[in-house]
């Protein structure tokens, strides 16, 4: 971790050097450049609308986007991927955001889009519907052909917004936008990736157990796992009443393989769930004597943390995407309950195969996020990874090497999986800021300044964890 003396002299460093491109204030939208942007954009071959919704002082379009099944043999096909373009000015910067998963077809903003108050285009991750092929070949769902995704559409939108472009995302997000530039490093000048994993290895995970060994603080640590323990020891009662609610809410369980298995499985992700989505203060909401609490209240404190419904074959679907990549190349964490004696645990962390339909083949490539890994470490140039301290996906996150240029790693205190800029320390934020205002090519004195030059919307800007990777 770099000293805050040397922070604050490579923000004096870089403010000194920078052009006097880019504007100190926050622009105005702007419809017309060689016509109206809506025109713009739907004369860019492959681009359609599907609507365009009103928000003050933006244009706002949901488009289709059509791609090649497979980027290496563009005649095989394509599939119609939804983006969506939050226009304010095609003299500002742009921000590519994706979250990796389905793309939201409601204005809003992300953190380095307010900032640089920029543009921004949102991706839908290829294979999340309605962006799936069909016949939907899943050989095609990795991360090259994600980022070629990105590559495509960054070319097709470069001509119109031709100002500097900064890729971001959180979460699965934020690991997209890191194996985006991993292979297309010279499409973006900068990329923020916010709270993304980093399972080099994937059957070494001691980094998870050591991290919820310490994470917040004994008292809190303790209840959890008393609520995750009473719930295993109270199996039999509380599948009854899942039976029950799983009737109610039509719920079938033929994926994971039994009611059974699923219960485990979202008792399993309880302690989990808390901190990659709570904060410490929220430990006063968990029941302080789960030996003594009601079945009601331990199935209530586990079904609002980690969701009942998780696991069944109508929770599952919206996530096969993921949790295909997940078992092929991402990798996916195994913990270990030490507060569980092994009689009441009957499956253990299950692994991605166990939450993909069987007519689905998956064969795990280890070199995958190896590659990315010793990339980053080696070659990182204009990257900015920012982590929650309480959050477990920070337990193996990416690192910097000896040939890194200009790149960070900073952790938000006492954040979780919804960790910001705006959340680290002082020193650390002004650098951030400053910097995420460099790569997006405005003025030194905008650098100086190291401030968000959009206000704070409370509808385009709220602070909400990142739609989090399930294990």
């Amino acid at each position: 971790m770099r000293k805050a003396l040397r922070w604050l002299l490579a923000l004096t460093v870089l403010i000194g050097t920078l052009s006097t491109a880019g504007a100190a204030t926050a622009a105005q939208p702007e419809a017309t450049a060689t016509g109206d942007i809506k025109d713009r954009l739907l004369a860019i071959p492959g681009v359609s609308l599907i609507e365009e919704k009103p928000y003050t002082g933006y244009r706002f379009f949901v488009l289709n986007f059509t791609q090649p099944v497979d980027h290496r043999n563009p005649s095989a096909g394509t599939f119609q991927q939804r983006i969506t373009v939050l226009h304010k000015d095609v003299s500002r910067p742009t921000v590519f955001y994706t979250g990796g998963y389905n793309v939201s077809t409601t204005p809003s903003r992300r953190e380095p889009t307010q900032i640089v108050d920029g543009n921004q285009v949102s991706m839908e991750y290829r294979f999340f519907t309605p962006s799936r092929p069909a016949p939907a070949d899943w050989s095609k769902l990795d991360i090259w052909q994600a980022a070629s995704d990105q590559h495509r559409i960054f070319e097709a939108l470069k001509g119109i917004y031709s100002q500097n472009w900064i890729s971001t995302g959180g979460s699965k997000g934020g690991m997209t936008a890191t194996y985006y530039e991993r292979f297309y490093p010279r499409d973006m000048d900068g990329v923020v990736a916010y709270v993304a994993p980093n399972d080099v290895v994937n059957k070494e995970d001691s980094a998870y157990d050591r991290f919820f060994a310490t994470v917040g603080t004994k008292e809190c640590r303790d209840r959890l796992n008393a609520v995750q323990r009473e719930a295993l020891v109270r199996r039999e009662p509380l599948e009854k009443k899942y039976e029950a609610y799983a009737a109610e809410n039509g719920l079938t369980f033929d994926t994971i393989g039994g009611l059974d298995r699923a219960y485990e499985a979202v008792v399993l992700d309880y302690v989990w769930g808390f901190w990659q989505y709570s904060l410490l203060a929220d430990c006063d909401t968990i029941p302080a004597d789960a030996a003594h609490a009601s079945d009601d209240e331990i199935w209530t404190s586990i079904d609002t943390i980690s969701g009942f419904s998780a696991y069944a074959d109508q929770g599952l679907a919206t996530y096969t995407p993921y949790y295909y990549q997940a078992g092929t190349q991402l990798g996916a964490p195994t913990i270990q309950f030490p507060h569980v004696e092994k009689q009441y645990i009957r499956y253990g962390y299950q692994p991605p195969r166990n939450f993909v339909p069987r007519d689905i083949p998956m064969t795990f490539q280890p070199w995958a996020m190896r590659d990315v890994d010793s990339w980053v470490r080696h070659h990182a140039h204009h990257m900015l990874f920012v982590y929650g301290q309480n959050d477990p996906w920070g337990a193996e996150q990416f690192r910097l090497g000896k040939g890194a240029r200009d790149s960070y790693v900073f952790t938000a205190p006492g954040a979780n999986h919804g960790a910001r800029v705006a959340g680290l320390v002082d020193t650390e934020k002004t650098l951030a800021t400053a910097k995420i205002l460099q790569w997006a090519g405005l003025s030194s004195t905008v650098v100086s300044e190291a401030k968000p030059l959009a206000k704070f919307d409370a509808k385009l800007d709220r602070r909400m964890p990142e739609r989090g990777l399930r294990r």
